[in-house]
């Protein structure tokens, strides 16, 4: 199943990266690459099945900072275009949030028996949600820039994407942590963490 899902972000991640790159669009780079991150995300929560409480939270470690290293990113594309852009077509922006939307709706039908668990586990939930909403936040873009002919819609929309990118490192991290720290609390003295 999460190879599935592994194969939806693949798709996703193409089809919203050409049309960022033809449109010079924040919301569809932001989406693009969550796609990808997505991708990773999943494969690496793939690897970790089984393994040690302290691996899957190194691994969610790992994984939250590739979150706020795009949310980082996709800051600093906004703010180049709003420097240097013109608007992208709020058409185009919109049907691709819909179709990541589609795309999403699909991997979370298949993912939301594991909304609750570890670290790991959690992070591939909310991966999946924050996709949801921002697709719906794309689309909206996408239809506000096609009504104002303003480019700012899909500056915002990007600017937004990346803050859930950032709170969910947040999240992952805090939870990581005290799953880390509540492993070394109940091994033995003398053993190794």
């Amino acid at each position: 199943m999460l190879v599935s899902v592994i194969a939806i972000n693949l798709v996703g991640f193409g089809a919203v990266l050409i049309g960022s790159i033809a449109q010079g669009s924040a919301a569809l780079a932001a989406n693009a690459l969550d796609f990808l991150a997505d991708s990773v995300t999943y494969t690496v929560s793939l690897w970790v099945i089984g393994r040690s409480v302290q691996v899957r939270a190194t691994a969610a470690l790992v994984k939250s900072a590739s979150l706020a290293a795009l949310g980082v990113g996709v800051l600093a594309f906004a703010t180049w275009r709003a420097l240097t852009g013109a608007a992208p077509e709020g058409v185009v922006i919109t049907g691709l949030g819909a179709f990541g939307f589609a795309a999403n709706l699909l991997a979370a039908a298949l993912l939301i028996r594991f909304r609750d668990g570890d670290a790991n586990v959690r992070s591939v939930w909310l991966c999946t949600r924050n996709d949801l909403i921002h697709s719906l936040g794309v689309a909206a873009a996408g239809g506000l820039v096609w009504l104002t002919g303003s480019r700012w819609p899909d500056l915002v929309a990007g600017a937004l994407l990346a803050g859930i990118f950032l709170h969910s490192a947040w999240s992952i991290t805090r939870q990581a942590l005290e799953e880390a720290r509540g492993v070394r609390r109940r091994e033995p003295a003398g053993r190794p963490a």
